[in-house]
């Protein structure tokens, strides 16, 4: 976690779950949609959670590289989907930055875009989100956690 991060927000599968479905309720009444084009990685378990409750079959990818695990580094645009986006749902877990998003947005002028959660410097980019977090939080996807030990805030002697 870099140094502009203060906080983690730890999100569990279950969490994420509820989440995704809480969007897709918000985008079910929208119109009916194409498709779904999500961006990996992080898009691909939002993107089938709303794929199943919205019976959506045409799951398509963008595949941007823009973080390690420390710091959001310089993009690499491994795969883009064809079109302008018209009638499809643009899926991400999280708009950050917006520096990734806004690549997506260019690909897909026309698409939908929604993710899970969302922090202000990318908000503007997103047409529809579930949770808005700070932007010095570090959300923790349970993809990139394992349980384990945690020493007590207070130690016994």
């Amino acid at each position: 976690m870099s140094e502009r991060y203060r906080k983690t927000y730890p999100i569990s599968w279950e969490q994420l779950h509820r989440d995704s479905k809480a969007l897709a309720w918000r985008l079910v009444d929208l119109q009916k949609w194409k498709g779904i084009v999500a961006i990996t990685r992080g898009g691909l378990v939002p993107a089938a959670v709303i794929a199943r409750e919205l019976d959506i079959h045409l799951v398509d990818t963008i595949c941007i590289s823009s973080y390690d695990w420390q710091n959001q580094g310089g993009v690499n645009i491994l795969k883009k989907p064809q079109g302008d986006g018209e009638g499809w749902l643009l899926i991400d877990d999280l708009v950050d930055t917006g520096k990734t998003a806004g690549i997506a947005r260019q690909m897909l002028p026309q698409a939908h875009f929604a993710t899970v959660y969302a922090k202000p410097a990318g908000r503007p980019i997103v047409d529809t989100f579930i949770t808005e977090v700070s932007q010095d939080t570090w959300i923790l996807f349970p993809w990139d956690s394992e349980s384990q030990f945690v020493q007590p805030i207070v130690e016994k002697n």
